[in-house]
């Protein structure tokens, strides 16, 4: 089956899956969202693990949800979040 721009079906889900935690944290841009959204209503086998890794976030949310990591912790992340962010914006604009 082909995908967007002709590209091979397969290579659309492994995309869409490398991207789904941003899709699910709303950390793409709108037109990325729209076409992974697009993609996912299309494609059963995506829609489904993108149901178990939505289901993960929700358990990971109701179990820690109170919780607040120590402020060292976060500024931590948050430095290494910074250093990552350019990874993340480069794979969001591939096709």
């Amino acid at each position: 089956m082909s995908g967007v721009n002709g590209e091979d079906h397969e290579a659309d889900c492994g995309l869409v899956l490398s991207e789904v935690y941003l899709y699910l944290d709303l950390e793409c841009s709108e037109d990325r969202r729209t076409l992974i959204q697009k993609h996912l209503d299309d494609c059963d086998g995506c829609l489904r693990e993108y149901g178990i890794e939505h289901e993960v976030k929700a358990l990971v949310s109701r179990c820690c949800g109170d919780e607040k990591a120590p402020r060292e912790l976060r500024d931590r992340l948050r430095l290494k979040l910074d250093q990552l962010e350019v990874q993340v914006e480069t794979r969001e604009y591939l096709p």
